[in-house]
């Protein structure tokens, strides 16, 4: 695979020819206005462009892309700059030039009859939700980072998100979309079929290729019904057990309304959103563990709160649950949500802190936490592991927050040797080491270890194929 290395800045006349397709004042050359898409927002990743890009149509970045594989010019896509494995940041030699999709933040159509909204790769998140709205519908993809996010970063990293367990991921949603690839090539389209069984699925190929095949450039997803009837709740528990046998026991028990969240959420957590987050705690004592469970009704107003109480009630009845408070208002439920949102920005003030995110089976999860915490506390006495997610469908954010006492920098310097361990064990319990962040940069060496040779050179002819010169995000996801 080719490596930022392995590629030149692009030449004076090169750069013309971009400023010729967009103009001069959408390619940046100064240091401080390039600044915010070089550096991730945690700092981990810090790189150099020999400019940055900013397109404002499709045929635009179609154009950039004729001219980069032409003149075999390096290109890193980039979207809100939300990602968090540093697929979006170039490398430190300051060869490659960063594409930005932010101008293409056009809602094209909401089309009601057929439920669907065909949008540019760079509208953000929270725009397409407000636009489903906005026309009595639901457009369900939810993550803390929706306020910036774009649609375009979605799908090429297939997020994830709080609703996963009800609409599935990003590429569930997705009904079709279009890419420009290396050369000027076109493919896809936005028709919004939901069925055409024609052959190779290129949407599905794009989806979660972070930026290695090409650009996505607009996308039709699906929407859904809106939903005007829900009910929330905060439940403790006694250990991962209760709540692993609550995923199921909730799924069994709502017949009448459909369960859009599971959302795990351990003490540790609940104290930090607390001391650092102006959030309430949600119980009145203090449990070890909590789920944050959110029921959507189907039926009159008032069927979801209805369930939930018949829920709360029969699990209380069960055994699996110690406590809990129901959300009596919409206040309560946005303060509830509030601390679990909350949950990263928290461990923030808490010093340097250690991130993974990774799936197992969801009746693996008990096992697989007590034997994390146990390494964690091995490799670095008196760390924190600080553990949430979605255990609706087991994805887990395993944080582990530095020891009080500890310097950060030397506690972050254990990164390597911690997650390592995490994915050992995430493998051991037949995971995966990346549940929605994708491999970006951060994880590219553990492909040889998660995918075999076969695999792997699937993969490789692939990316041939799409992008013979190797100038798509060269350095990221494929070894």
């Amino acid at each position: 695979m080719s490596e930022p290395a392995d590629f030149a800045p692009p030449s004076s006349d090169v750069l013309a020819a971009f400023a010729n397709v967009i103009g001069d004042k959408h390619l940046l050359t100064d240091a401080a206005a390039m600044a915010p898409f070089l550096r991730e927002w945690r700092d981990r990743y810090v790189g150099r462009a020999a400019c940055v890009l900013r397109p404002g149509t499709q045929e635009e970045v179609a154009d950039i892309l004729r001219i980069a594989d032409e003149h075999r010019v390096a290109i890193v896509p980039q979207g809100g700059n939300t990602g968090l494995v540093g697929g979006q940041i170039p490398h430190e030699a300051g060869n490659e030039v960063v594409l930005s999709l932010g101008r293409l933040n056009r809602i094209v159509e909401v089309d009601t009859e057929n439920g669907s909204i065909t949008l540019e790769a760079g509208v953000i998140l929270a725009d397409a939700q407000k636009a489903a709205a906005d026309a009595g519908f639901l457009f369900p993809l939810s993550l803390a980072a929706e306020g910036s996010c774009q649609i375009g970063g979605n799908l090429a990293t297939n997020a994830g998100g709080l609703n996963v367990v009800a609409y599935g991921t990003t590429r569930a949603q997705c009904l079709a979309l279009r890419a420009a690839l290396p050369g000027g090539r076109m493919v896809g389209n936005l028709s919004g079929l939901r069925k055409d069984n024609t052959g190779y699925d290129l949407r599905d190929v794009l989806i979660g290729s972070e930026g290695t095949l090409g650009i996505i450039t607009a996308a039709t997803m699906r929407l859904f019904p809106a939903v005007t009837d829900t009910a929330t709740a905060f439940v403790g528990l006694a250990s991962p057990k209760e709540a692993v046998r609550l995923v199921q026991f909730t799924l069994s028990k709502a017949a009448a309304s459909q369960p859009t969240a599971l959302e795990l959420i351990c003490r540790r957590g609940v104290e930090f959103a607390v001391a650092h987050m102006g959030a309430r705690a949600p119980l009145a004592e203090p449990a070890p563990w909590l789920v944050l469970i959110e029921l959507a009704g189907r039926g009159a107003p008032g069927t979801a709160m209805a369930e939930m109480e018949s829920l709360l009630a029969a699990a209380f009845e069960d055994g699996l649950i110690i406590d809990a408070a129901l959300a009596q208002n919409e206040k309560q439920a946005a303060d509830f949500w509030r601390l679990r949102e909350g949950m990263s920005e928290a461990q923030k003030y808490e010093g340097g802190s250690i991130k993974n995110d990774i799936s197992v089976p969801v009746s693996a999860i008990p096992a697989f936490l007590a034997k994390a915490d146990a390494e964690m506390t091995r490799i670095v006495p008196g760390c924190r592991p600080v553990p949430f997610g979605h255990i609706g469908d087991g994805n887990l954010h395993y944080n582990i927050s530095q020891p009080p006492d500890m310097d950060k920098r030397a506690f972050l310097d254990r990164w390597e040797e911690m997650t390592g361990r995490v994915n050992e064990l995430v493998l051991e319990f037949g995971g995966s080491i990346s549940a929605e962040h994708g491999i970006g940069r951060m994880k590219r060496h553990w492909m040889q270890r998660i995918k075999s040779p076969a695999e792997l050179a699937a993969m490789r002819a692939i990316k041939a194929a799409f992008d013979p010169r190797g100038i798509m995000n060269p350095g990221k996801l494929l070894p």
